[in-house]
C-alpha cells in the first residue's frame, strides 16, 4: 500500500471531523477550495493544513462552507426559466399542489426565484406552488432564511431580477440592499439536507439540481441520480445545469421538455 500523501491526509481529516463526503467530489474542485482556505488562513502545507484541521473547529466549518456555497444568483439563466414558467402555467392549471426542491440551495435566490416567478405570473396560480430550498450548509441556510442580498463590485441584484415584471412587488429595496418580501417567503420554506448523506425525499413535482453534478466524481454520479430520481414524482420534472445532461444509461427515463435549457420530464 503506498504512502498517503499530505493532500489524501488533508481530504482524510475532511472525511473524519467535517460533515461532508469528500469521496464524492472530483478532486480538481477540493483542490480549489482546500486551497483557499490554505491561502486565507497563510498555511503553506497540506501537512500543516491537516494540523489546522484537526485542532480548529472554526476553521473546519469555514472549510465546510468553502465547499459547500457555490455560486448562485436570481434567475441564473433565464431561458430555463422561460421553460420552467411553463411548466409551473400547466401543472397549476389541472387544481393541484406543486411542490417544487431546490438542492443544493445555497443562499437561497433559486427557490425564492421559483417562488417570484410564480407570484409574477398571472397565469400560474401561486397559492398552489410550494417551494423547498435545501442544502448542508447552515450558513447558508441562515442566509436563505433571513432572505437579505447586497448588490457588490460583483453582484448586481437589481440586474438579476430583471426578468420581473415589477422586482419592487417582491423585494424591499434600500440602496444596495435587498429583502425578499414576506408575500414571497410565505411560499419558500428551507431545511438542512445533504443530497450524498440523507437519501431521497417524498417525491416532488419539479426538482432543480442545477451545476452540483459538474463537481461530482464520474464514479458516484449515478448514487446522487437514484436519489434524484426517487425524490420526482412519476410524471414530474428535473432540471439540471446548463452544462449537465441526464446520464445516457438513464435516458430513457426521461424525454425532453426544453433540452437546450435542461428541462427533462420523468417517462
Amino acid at each position: 500500500m503506498s504512502a498517503e500523501t499530505p493532500f489524501e491526509g488533508v481530504l482524510r481529516q475532511i472525511d473524519d471531523t467535517v460533515p461532508f463526503e469528500p469521496g464524492y467530489y472530483n478532486e480538481s474542485y477540493l483542490d480549489r477550495r482546500i486551497t483557499a482556505r490554505m491561502r486565507r488562513r497563510d498555511t503553506e502545507s497540506h501537512a500543516e493544513y491537516e494540523r489546522l484541521l484537526r485542532e480548529d473547529e472554526e476553521e473546519r466549518q469555514a472549510l465546510m462552507d468553502a465547499l459547500t456555497i457555490n455560486v448562485t444568483e436570481f434567475f441564473r439563466n433565464p431561458e430555463m426559466w422561460d421553460a420552467l414558467r411553463d411548466v409551473l402555467r400547466d401543472r397549476t392549471s389541472e387544481q393541484r399542489r406543486v411542490r417544487v426542491w431546490s438542492a443544493p440551495s445555497a443562499d437561497g435566490r433559486e427557490p425564492y426565484s421559483v417562488a417570484m416567478l410564480a407570484c409574477d405570473d398571472p397565469r400560474i396560480d401561486e397559492s398552489r406552488v410550494e417551494v423547498l430550498g435545501s442544502d448542508i450548509s447552515q450558513e447558508a441556510l441562515d442566509s436563505a432564511r433571513e432572505g437579505v442580498y447586497h448588490t457588490t463590485r460583483t453582484t448586481d441584484i437589481a440586474e438579476e431580477l430583471e426578468p420581473l415584471s415589477d422586482p419592487d412587488r417582491y423585494v424591499e429595496r434600500d440602496g444596495d440592499t435587498f429583502e425578499v418580501r414576506r408575500a414571497v417567503k410565505r411560499l419558500v420554506d428551507f431545511e438542512t439536507h445533504d443530497l450524498i448523506r440523507d437519501g431521497a425525499r417524498d417525491p416532488f413535482d419539479v426538482v432543480l439540481c442545477r451545476n452540483l453534478l459538474i463537481y461530482i466524481d464520474a464514479d458516484h454520479k449515478g448514487a446522487l441520480f437514484d436519489t434524484l430520481e426517487a425524490s420526482i414524482a412519476d410524471d414530474g420534472v428535473l432540471v439540471l445545469g446548463m452544462t449537465e445532461s441526464v446520464p445516457p444509461d438513464r435516458s430513457d427515463r426521461y424525454e425532453p421538455i426544453d433540452k437546450r435549457r435542461r428541462v427533462f420530464g420523468r417517462v
